[in-house]
């Protein structure tokens, strides 16, 4: 439970989403062992569970390591402790080790040059809401990423604000182990 001024948001429980939304919390909890409380309170609303999961699980030219150095950063900037502590646990569960999380997070990644052009893209990205330093984009392009690519980078930072902004507004408990402070 938690409260923003006078408000107070709850995860709901199995028995109190739709049928639907019951039948998501099944398969999260056989996938994932637990269904994460952000994930539990997009189940309030009858559609936006599955199409959540839906656009964060579409197929990407990305691949899951590259997703996750956009999702780092871009939880990072919108100040998202929920998303940067989950994105820590599947960062390294995507072969990052603590310390190179925590630069990722810093908007670079200088342990590997086409990931490190995704980072200061990424970040450009959102500080600027779209408009990113030219630099920045020219390095990505340089860096070998394509504009098929680019679409994708827009499309996973338009997924990490949507959890970012509700994690935000509710602020519900982090299920996760608590990412470091930078």
């Amino acid at each position: 439970m938690s409260t923003t001024d006078n408000r107070t948001f709850t995860v709901p429980t199995r028995n109190e989403v739709s049928s639907n939304n019951q039948n998501i919390f099944e398969n999260l909890q056989k996938g994932l062992g637990f269904v994460p409380n952000l994930y539990a309170y997009f189940g309030k609303n009858e559609t936006a569970l599955s199409d959540y999961l839906g656009f964060q699980n579409r197929k990407s030219t990305l691949r899951p390591k590259e997703r996750e150095v956009i999702n780092l950063v871009t939880s990072q900037i919108n100040g998202c402790r929920y998303c940067q502590s989950a994105h820590t646990v599947l960062g390294k569960m995507n072969g990052f080790s603590e310390e190179n999380i925590l630069e990722i997070r810093s908007g670079k990644a200088s342990f590997d040059t086409k990931l490190d052009a995704l980072a200061k893209f990424t970040a450009s990205v959102v500080e600027n809401r779209g408009k990113a330093a030219q630099e920045s984009v020219d390095a990505f392009f340089e860096a070998g990423y394509t504009e098929a690519n680019l679409i994708d980078v827009i499309m996973v930072v338009g997924d990490k604000i949507i959890s970012n902004y509700i994690h935000n507004l509710t602020n519900l408990e982090i299920d996760f182990p608590l990412a470091d402070q930078l």
